[in-house]
């Protein structure tokens, strides 16, 4: 064998090896495509996500309940005002998050235009009164400090 059929050889060897490499790529790019149009395609037990809309109703009768005064989906307690709070301040953020912040009327109001002007927080009209005026009556500052003193304790001695 000559050195050219030996060349040749080689070429198609390579040549072979790049079409099977091109051909692998291309299947493989088609099968991605394929699942990112739809997964579901790739499914072997016919799972398919849940598409089904669920209405607020159908979790039933508690979905705004108020036990022992506070409202069991967010926490807060009861009192005038407490939708027009949970319709407002829920959307963007936990009830939690409200009810460990007390402050008074103009700190709540600091809060609202801060939330306002970098939060994209809407404008709430005659619903801010109602709101700062529930937060105020329910979530006021506690002017206790770290701790409370400890009462009513019955000291024993200590025996080495």
């Amino acid at each position: 064998m000559n050195k050219q059929d030996n060349f040749r050889k080689q070429v198609k060897s390579f040549y072979g090896v790049l079409v099977i490499s091109f051909a692998l790529v291309l299947i493989i790019g088609v099968l991605g495509i394929t699942y990112m149009m739809d997964p579901s395609v790739f499914s072997s037990n016919g799972d398919t996500p849940n598409s089904e809309v669920i209405n607020i109703t159908d979790e039933g009768d508690d979905w705004d309940m108020i036990e022992n005064g506070i409202h069991l989906r967010t926490g807060f307690k009861d009192g005038e005002g407490l939708m027009t709070v949970v319709n407002n301040c829920t959307n963007c953020h936990s009830a939690q998050l409200v009810i460990q912040n007390r402050m008074n009327e103009e700190r709540w109001i600091e809060t609202i235009r801060w939330m306002q002007k970098t939060q994209n927080l809407w404008d709430l009209g005659e619903n801010e009164k109602v709101i700062v005026n529930y937060l105020v009556t329910n979530y006021p500052p506690k002017s206790k400090g770290r701790r409370e003193a400890l009462t009513n304790i019955e000291w024993y001695p200590l025996e080495e």
